[in-house]
């Protein structure tokens, strides 16, 4: 779940993010996609809905396709960080929730060897 708790940080990255760099042209566009970030983050906690990062693709790919869209006419701090926070939100987006267990033929492996010591 580290995976998922890096991203609601992202989120509040990027719902700051025009705060910090001091643009307000795209302020309510970054706080959608927080919101969308952190809300995808929270909804894979919940076990039925565990694949709702993948969601985050489709965020991170806008944000990313949203600053090369934009760089040529205008080139802020704000569309830079979104280019960046698009990049790692891809490869954030991947990581699987129960990332941090062994894989479940270990997992079995383990059981079993416990079982035997028994």
């Amino acid at each position: 779940m580290w995976a998922r708790i890096t991203e609601l940080v992202v989120a509040c990255w990027l719902a700051i993010g025009p705060f910090i760099f001091h643009d307000t042209s795209i302020k309510a566009h970054l706080w959608i996609c927080a919101l969308l970030i952190a809300l995808f983050a929270l909804l894979s906690f919940w076990n039925r809905l565990r694949k709702m990062h993948l969601c985050t693709l489709g965020v991170a790919l806008w944000l990313w396709g949203l600053g090369y869209s934009t760089f040529p006419a205008i080139a802020s701090p704000s569309l830079e960080n979104s280019v960046a926070v698009g990049i790692l939100l891809c490869m954030l987006a991947i990581v699987p929730s129960q990332a941090h267990l062994p894989s479940p033929s270990w997992q079995e492996f383990y059981q079993e060897k416990r079982t035997n010591d028994s």
